[in-house]
């Protein structure tokens, strides 16, 4: 049966012809293979001109030893030179065959507060499928290693991962899930209406609702943040800042919405100002948060605070740079207008209360005496009265 499958796709085996090939027809090199690592799904490359001249085709690789048609190559001569494109999704079930293994690691620069930092690598091989029947064969086996590997914590913006291939062609390419991933803050507890930002700024203590959403990333991760803060500046190493929840800790004005339990995270909390702009007319500040990828099974365990290092919510983190960094468009609040006025008035009473207190005093003493002669009169007119 499996020599009928073979023979069935030697019938439909490339059209491209070695001579038409070129300068590529020779021997495979080890840049034959390209490896895209997608948010979604992973694209492979092969150049065929080596393949046709070692007595191959495109029908003739074979994904992991899959025979799904899913999983074939396909022939692309829209490009120089033509190669066998190999197409499938990042999802343990439908691969074709390609292995996930996921390891930890303490982490570190910006991550040095967590102890478990987890990377999957996703890997696998194609082969060439020699259909020579007998003892021996003259033709040479290809063999075309593929790697990724996609770190599953995130400060939201961009962070560098290591990616190993191996084998008759090697391709390193980095896979980032990071485009995946973006922050936006809304005016409502729906999460509906973008929140914007006035000129002047928002009211003091207004409700900023702010979400965390993967797009386009695959099914098998959910998104859970393990710290937001805000700084005054975009470059939150180089200003003040203020921690609006960590690991195992939280501001007490900070609401948690979701968390670890989807693709979305949400929280909220009430403006605020930064003190060291008192003097300025707006108190503007930008919101950055670390957010992990986890494995749904194990989104429950990055939730315990054991397996996390708790840090103190005043702690610097010297570690953090502008090439981890994303942020929240700014946030302006502006001074609370009503407060002044209310305060003015009772700071000029306190300052003027001792001249009005003794003001008043005198004229209190100045009335009772007046009293006093005006009884003192009275009285000397009834006596006299009363004698004659």
């Amino acid at each position: 049966m499996k020599i009928l499958m073979f023979l069935s796709l030697i019938a439909r085996s490339s059209q491209l012809l070695l001579s038409e090939c070129g300068s590529e027809a020779r021997r495979p090199l080890l840049t034959d293979i390209s490896v895209t690592c997608g948010t979604s799904s992973i694209g492979l490359a092969v150049q065929i001109c080596p393949v046709i001249y070692t007595g191959y085709n495109e029908t003739l690789l074979i994904l992991n030893q899959m025979m799904d048609p899913t999983c074939k190559g396909t022939l692309d001569e829209s490009v120089s030179p033509p190669v066998a494109r190999f197409n499938f999704p990042l999802n343990m079930t439908h691969a074709c065959g390609s292995t996930f293994m996921t390891s930890s690691a303490a982490g570190t620069g910006p991550f040095s507060d967590f102890s478990n930092i987890q990377t999957v690598n996703i890997s696998g091989v194609i082969r060439s499928s020699d259909l020579t029947i007998g003892t021996i064969t003259y033709n040479t086996e290809l063999k075309y290693y593929y790697s990724c590997a996609y770190p599953l914590e995130y400060l939201v913006n961009n962070t560098q991962i290591d990616v190993s291939a191996s084998s008759i062609a090697i391709k390193d390419n980095n896979g980032s899930f990071i485009s995946t991933l973006n922050m936006e803050i809304f005016s409502d507890a729906n999460y509906t209406t973008p929140m914007v930002i006035p000129q002047l700024g928002i009211e003091l203590r207004t409700s900023v609702y702010v979400q965390v959403k993967a797009t386009n990333l695959t099914g098998q991760y959910h998104v859970l943040l393990d710290r937001c803060y805000a700084s005054i500046s975009p470059l939150p190493s180089n200003s003040t800042f203020f921690n609006l929840f960590v690991p195992c800790s939280k501001d007490k004005f900070t609401t948690m919405v979701e968390n670890g339990d989807s693709q979305t995270s949400r929280f909220h909390f009430p403006a605020f100002r930064f003190i060291e702009q008192q003097n300025e007319t707006v108190s503007s500040y930008y919101l950055h948060c670390i957010t992990r990828l986890c494995e749904i099974s194990t989104c429950s365990i990055f939730k315990q605070c054991n397996n996390r290092r708790k840090r103190n919510t005043l702690d610097a983190d010297p570690g953090v740079t502008q090439t981890y960094t994303i942020t929240s468009g700014r946030i302006i609040t502006k001074a609370d207008s009503k407060a002044e006025s209310i305060e003015k008035p009772i700071v000029g009473a306190q300052k003027g209360g001792d001249n009005n207190s003794s003001a008043g005093l005198g004229v209190a003493v100045g009335v009772l005496a007046f009293v006093c002669v005006i009884a003192l009169i009275v009285a000397a007119v009834f006596y006299k009265r009363l004698r004659y």
